[in-house]
């Protein structure tokens, strides 16, 4: 590692944007340094999308040996011992660390600083009382947790995404404030390790991001597995007793022994001075344009602190056109319209493209056309059939959004990306062979149905009716 104090470019922030800029500006020769105060890879690494991942596969085999016997297979329900899960979670996160260490990353030519940035001046940071200065700058800050103000909470010891790790003991009675994502893989990993889980939801539904025949469709799924939810209510009060954590909900009142916060994130923005760098912000993320560039036209922002939506991938894919648009000449948009969106839950739900509602609100010949898993042999054979792949289409097959729920889902979604991407219609997708038996098959019998549809209701489609007549 070198001891410069100048640099081509300088990252604030050791996440997944933070890390894919530093990778991209290094191939390119620029002399590259990253300012991070916590562990490189950041929220998803740690705390985020990797943890909670072998969570919910531990959570699935738990599930599974509890339902053996629908497939003729043994029953085993032993007690689980969360603190066996939380080491096998704690394994897999080193694994992934592994590759995003400080002597890695310096082996690639990119050294790492340790510590908290301010802002000196436009081109200047303090870390620890080192003044580096850096022609082009990004900021990757990403966002933290956002608990609510709600009366006692500050008194009740209360879980986030970021500290639910730490725990050893399974919580006999867990309360879930939030059904979004995250609220509901914890729900439903934690009901499946054998918590008696409860989520309560301020929206009217569950996943309030996705169309409402999709939160009904994960609601009946949730009810199955025992997990009881609460719509439409806030929590007002919270307080300790003897026999656990009192949750006022509206008029009902709820005790457990744990409560997992999932209520959003925020942007982090604080404690980096960017009021010296000309950097303007404001509760929602700091402000950038299409080429991800601050009012300081030198200094970038990416990922979750600039207010776009949250995910590891769109993050990543920011700092790459960020650092992109930092060291070559041009530049390259970090906005993608087609982002698609996972919630990790079995079955997945995956989405990309245009809600129901909102594609009607855009054109007047919105047609919905679905396919249930019930009717994917596939997933008959895995006893998977609650899903369905929904495709939000024009008359003329113009595909404009695609929601899957499946136990693959997140790898079903990604061949509607590029058939949107590539600006192919339903009869494109009807005519690309897929493998038999697989869950992805369902996609093209969608897509064949409504192709077949279209050409059975039109002139062609009469004649050709007509014509086979006369050849029986």
């Amino acid at each position: 590692m070198t001891t410069t104090n100048q640099y081509d470019l300088l990252i604030i922030g050791g996440g997944s944007a933070g890390l894919t800029a530093a990778g991209f500006a290094v191939k390119f020769g620029a002399s590259v340094a990253i300012v991070e105060k916590g562990r490189l890879g950041g929220d998803c690494t740690w705390t985020g999308c990797v943890p909670s991942k072998a969570l919910l596969k531990a959570a699935k085999v738990a599930q599974q040996n509890r339902t053996g016997d629908r497939y003729g297979l043994p029953v085993t329900d032993e007690p689980i011992d969360l603190g066996r899960v939380m080491d096998w979670v704690h394994s897999v996160v080193a694994d992934v660390a592994a590759d995003e260490t400080p002597e890695g990353l310096g082996a690639d030519g990119i050294d790492v600083i340790t510590g908290g940035a301010t802002f000196v001046d436009p081109h200047t940071v303090e870390v620890d009382g080192r003044r580096i200065t850096a022609s082009k700058i990004i900021l990757a800050t990403g966002a933290r947790p956002v608990l609510p103000s709600v009366e006692g909470l500050a008194d009740v010891e209360c879980l986030t995404y970021q500290d639910v790790w730490d725990l050893r003991d399974l919580p006999e009675r867990l309360v879930v404030i939030g059904c979004g994502p995250v609220g509901s893989e914890f729900a439903q990993a934690f009901a499946r390790l054998g918590s008696s889980v409860t989520q309560v939801e301020f929206a009217d539904r569950m996943l309030p991001q996705e169309d409402p025949d999709i939160s009904a469709l994960m609601t009946a799924v949730f009810d199955g597995e025992g997990v009881e939810q609460i719509f439409g209510a806030g929590v007002s009060r919270v307080w300790r007793e003897d026999d656990g954590i009192h949750l006022q909900v509206d008029e009902r009142e709820l005790v457990c022994d744990r409560v997992l916060y999932a209520t959003g994130r925020r942007p982090v923005v604080d404690g980096l001075d960017l009021e010296a760098a000309g950097v303007l912000f404001d509760h929602s993320g700091i402000r950038v344009d299409d080429a991800m560039r601050t009012s300081a036209k030198h200094i970038y922002a990416v990922g979750d602190c600039n207010g776009s939506p949250q995910f590891t991938h769109y993050a990543g894919w920011q700092g790459a056109m960020a650092a992109r648009n930092a060291i070559l000449p041009g530049t390259s948009p970090g906005t993608v319209e087609l982002v698609p969106r996972v919630t990790f839950t079995d079955p997945e739900v995956a989405s990309v493209g245009l809600s129901e509602a909102d594609a009607r609100a855009l054109h007047d010949d919105v047609v919905v056309s679905k396919r249930p898993m019930s009717r994917v042999d596939r997933a008959i054979t895995e006893g998977s059939g609650d899903g369905v792949v929904k495709a939000v289409h024009r008359r003329d097959g113009t595909i404009l959004g695609v929601t899957i729920v499946a136990p693959p889902a997140g790898e079903m979604i990604h061949e509607w990306i590029v058939a949107m991407k590539a600006g192919q219609k339903m009869g494109d997708m009807a005519q690309a062979l897929h493998a038999y038996p697989t869950y992805s098959l369902g996609a093209q019998q969608l897509a064949a149905e409504v192709r077949l549809a279209g050409a059975l209701g039109g002139i062609s489609g009469r004649l050709a009716k007509q014509l086979s007549r006369v050849v029986r």
